[in-house]
């Protein structure tokens, strides 16, 4: 894989850092490229996010990961909405466009925040994705099973794979199963045994992040080529 680092351009925010990601022999790429976006509490550097995109590369697909402007400058709290959402579609565009590689269709995935505000803006219609991809969604505040972040969710209609750790506080598995069973969409869900919010697993366990990193490149893979 060849990894590209450079700049994009939010409008009346300034540049954020991004990297795009490719394979190493452009013939064996495929037409998909994947947008991976951040959590609030991380940055495109995050662990996870990096093995993600580089185990796609890998498989042939382009990818870009990418810092939200808050981020850009050093803040923790995280942007607004309002920017959020511009930077995604600055983003988006600028992979649409780019000469260097050749994308027919993206998907979108996001680890927590970056993953929530994609879906917002696929079922509103501001984020043109042929499928979304979840690290970890956030689908309540911690014990807040009461108040779900799900109303969205039933307007997009894209296939969507959800990646969950069993043990997290952000997302009760019985409150989203109950959500995915309402969702008019093709729907998967992989879960990582004892993991939390970030796929962290006790200090019990015999698996090291890498082995959960590649469980959720191998289940992406597989997931992309059935959808095509």
């Amino acid at each position: 894989m060849i990894a590209h680092r450079t700049t994009i351009d939010i409008p009346g925010k300034g540049p954020v850092s991004a990297v795009l990601t490719t394979a190493d022999d452009p013939a064996g790429s495929t037409a998909t490229g994947i947008i991976t976006a951040h959590g609030a509490g991380n940055d495109m550097h995050n662990d996870l996010i990096v093995a993600f995109a580089d185990g796609l590369a890998d498989a042939g697909h382009t990818t870009l990961r990418f810092n939200f402007p808050y981020r850009e400058k050093g803040k923790k709290s995280p942007d607004g909405q309002a920017t959020l959402v511009q930077t995604w579609q600055a983003v988006h565009k600028w992979l649409k466009t780019n000469p260097q590689v050749s994308v027919q269709r993206i998907i979108a995935a996001g680890k927590s925040m970056g993953g929530r505000v994609a879906s917002q803006m696929a079922a509103a219609g501001e984020l043109d994705v042929a499928a979304l991809i979840f690290l970890g969604y956030p689908l309540h505040a911690p014990g807040r099973t009461d108040q779900l972040r799900d109303a969205h969710l039933y307007n997009i209609n894209v296939p969507m794979l959800f990646f969950e750790g069993t043990k997290d506080p952000l997302c009760n598995l019985d409150s989203l199963g109950h959500v995915l069973d309402r969702l008019p969409g093709l729907v998967t869900l992989n879960t990582i045994e004892g993991g939390n919010h970030s796929f962290k697993l006790p200090a019990s366990s015999s698996r090291l992040p890498a082995d959960v990193h590649r469980q959720i490149i191998d289940q992406s893979i597989e997931w992309i080529d059935s959808i095509n």
